[in-house]
């Protein structure tokens, strides 16, 4: 039997990130049909896994021994290792690995994530610089996986990596959707982090245009970035009573939160794959989003749920707001609900797992060959 390890170690214990949800998700859906090792660096992170899965114990992906991390794994002579990054170590491995890049945001707004150590940032622009470290890290692999195809056309389109690149795809939790014909308030809801592109300003406008309605901003952020948008706000004649700044919520709260919202909205310049348009397509919720390649793969284009607006065009803002009062309209709300179902329904966290486990099977397999 196949010993497949998982990288736990993105698990967060306050609230899911994109990539903490990412390994929460496939682990789940892994474990769900097979008996995967996961390799966490704090306790607490065992609470979230399965009862059925084994764990081990190394060393933080953000610690100087992660170049060595396949020295560390070694030991517990695994047949596979998935990590949801690229980052983990490769050398001296006596394993099969898939490496997962999600996107190549970064090389586009190199910013770092502002809850990164400081010397951590500093790497991580360098890093971004050139596609060279990259390639590195990817072509110490067996193969890499990505989330979507708009992703694994990009990371072919820049030669990347000499290795296979196979989808691993997001999903959202398996749910029933909302009764479409339901109440619905006159509140939008925007979940994602507010760094630059972002673009969460563009939302804030619309908000002149839609002075009957609400927008919920439910991620974690800084108060000197709130008060940035609050003045945002103030100079396009915005209520600051239409925003409310949750500064995090938790799942059931979030879920209750899209139930009843008119539209998730997003205008973000870049994207890596945007989850919360599946996961609000997943309760029934339509989207107004950007109109990025990527949001186009995940929203379908065919599907009255999800509604595109040129963010290049500088009327943005208005196009937005056009669209959610579209949805006032009960019949076009009911057929945009039943439209975001039946779209999300397209991407399942068990054919993730599926997919995830055929690919470490040819792995295993191709390296059997070679040793014989």
């Amino acid at each position: 039997m196949m010993r497949l390890f998982m990288d736990g170690r993105y698990l967060r214990t306050d609230y899911h990130d994109g990539i903490s949800r990412y390994s929460y998700s496939l682990i789940h859906a892994v474990a769900a049909i097979s008996d995967p090792t996961v390799f966490i660096h704090k306790y607490a992170q065992r609470d979230l896994l399965p009862d059925n899965v084994n764990v081990v114990k190394i060393h933080g992906p953000t610690s100087v021994r992660e170049p060595l991390s396949a020295m560390a794994l070694n030991h517990f002579n695994p047949d596979v290792v998935f990590s949801p990054m690229q980052t983990i170590g490769s050398v001296g491995r006596n394993f099969g690995l898939i490496l997962t890049l999600h996107d190549l945001i970064y090389y586009q707004h190199r910013t770092p994530p502002r809850d990164l150590p400081q010397a951590i940032r500093g790497l991580w622009y360098l890093y971004h610089l050139t596609y060279l470290p990259q390639r590195m890290l990817l072509n110490g692999a067996d193969a890499v996986a990505t989330v979507s195809r708009t992703s694994q056309r990009l990371i072919r389109k820049h030669h990347l990596t000499s290795r296979p690149v196979r989808v691993i795809a997001n999903a959202a939790s398996e749910t029933s959707p909302r009764d479409p014909a339901g109440f619905r308030d006159k509140t939008l809801i925007y979940m994602g982090s507010f760094m630059e592109y972002k673009n969460v300003e563009t939302l804030i406008s619309a908000m002149q245009y839609l002075p009957g309605y609400m927008l919920h901003l439910c991620s974690p952020i800084s108060g000197t970035r709130r008060d940035e948008l609050v003045s945002v706000a103030q100079s396009r004649g915005v209520k600051t009573t239409q925003l409310q700044f949750h500064n995090g919520v938790g799942d059931i709260e979030y879920r209750r939160l899209l139930r009843s919202a008119t539209a998730l909205v997003t205008t973000s310049c870049s994207e890596g794959y945007g989850l919360p348009l599946v996961e609000a397509m997943a309760e029934g919720t339509p989207v107004v989003v950007s109109n990025l390649e990527i949001f186009q793969e995940v929203g379908g284009l065919q599907n009255p749920g999800a509604q595109f607006v040129n963010i290049a065009s500088g009327t943005a803002d208005r196009q937005l707001a056009d669209c959610v009062l579209a949805l006032e309209d009960n019949r076009a709300f009911i057929r945009a609900s039943t439209g975001a179902a039946r779209q999300a329904n397209t991407s399942r966290w068990s054919d993730s797992a599926i997919e995830l486990l055929k690919l470490a099977e040819e792995i295993q397999l191709r390296r059997s060959r070679r040793r014989s």
